[in-house]
């Protein structure tokens, strides 16, 4: 693995979650494979799984961390080219990752859609910075419009939780919230899924579908209790409208999931990438309940994490 940032990056999906499930049983196997080498990880958002899980994958492997808070730490950064910086920023981003080109042997970096420009957040405009001048392997630990790490979690906690024979029915339930969301989990979780063993339902009201170059032709149901019948997993999540870009159109109706939501279902497992807001997402009953694997789902974050890692420092090792 060279970089990793679409699932498109994945060699074999279920030999990576493979590798994350050997991993899970045995934390500390490779604790020598990352000996000598530096993985920075840059962020330009707030985080707390994936900062978390991160920092303990890459210790797990033997990495030194170097944890850079960029927007609180770093000087002001400027993104677009050929800008005349004489203003608030300080400096390019560019000559930013040129050093850290010089410190670390990978850079990982999270950033979130601005929501004000739906090309620049389509475009990526951040992450690709990062591609563009990185010369060492690049990780994300989310972007404008993916969430990888979150995605390969959610795989090995579904490949976890299921045991029979048949393909279980997956449905991604839109949420409400109090403001707009990017569109970022849903778009990876639908890209990943697609390449899972599934039936996957992605439900949402009208005026809120997601970029069709994530869904393709995923059915999308804009009614809830419908998408929800016979589900064996529910993930839910919120985000704003894509077509009229970071808009938030009335919706009619409670979309919020509740126990009573799951009497229609298979006895569904519910998912959540978190943070969630209680009692506007999903309610507590639900959320403590025993059909959540959303607490599972966050400690696979380590081996979501641990598992690409390693995987890169396979190739680097290599070389």
């Amino acid at each position: 693995m060279k970089k990793f940032t679409t699932v498109s990056d994945v060699e074999s999906l279920q030999g990576i979650i493979k590798k994350a499930l050997e991993i899970k049983a045995d934390p500390l196997s490779e604790t020598e494979k990352g000996k000598g080498k530096t993985i920075g990880l840059v962020f330009l958002n707030s985080s707390l799984r994936t900062r978390l899980s991160s920092q303990i994958a890459a210790q797990n492997l033997g990495l030194n961390v170097l944890t850079l808070n960029a927007a609180q730490e770093a000087w002001n950064l400027e993104f677009a080219d050929g800008a005349v910086m004489n203003g608030d920023t300080v400096e390019h981003i560019k000559d930013a990752i040129e050093v850290l080109n010089q410190y670390c042997d990978i850079i990982a970096v999270r950033c979130f859609a601005g929501m004000k420009s739906k090309e620049d957040d389509v475009n990526e405009s951040i992450l690709s910075q990062f591609e563009k001048h990185a010369k060492v392997p690049v990780v994300s630990l989310e972007s404008a419009t993916r969430h990888p790490l979150q995605s390969l979690a959610d795989c090995i906690t579904i490949t976890e939780n299921w045991k029979k024979d048949r393909k279980p029915k997956v449905v991604l339930t839109w949420a409400p919230h109090i403001k707009p969301i990017a569109h970022a989990v849903g778009n990876s979780f639908a890209e990943w899924m697609q390449e899972m063993d599934v039936e996957l339902v992605i439900a949402n009201p009208e005026g809120y579908d997601l970029d069709t170059n994530f869904t393709k032709d995923v059915k999308v149901i804009h009614d809830q209790d419908e998408a929800l019948k016979d589900a064996d997993f529910i993930y839910v999540k919120n985000w704003s409208s894509f077509d009229d870009y970071a808009a938030m159109p009335e919706v009619k109706g409670d979309w919020m999931l509740t126990n009573a939501k799951l009497d229609n279902t298979n006895q569904a497992k519910v998912m959540h990438c978190l943070p969630v807001r209680r009692n506007v997402e999903l309610s507590d009953e639900v959320m403590d309940g025993e059909n959540s694997i959303i607490y599972q789902q966050a400690k696979n974050r380590i081996f979501s994490a641990q598992a690409v890692f390693s995987e890169i420092l396979d190739e680097l090792n290599a070389g």
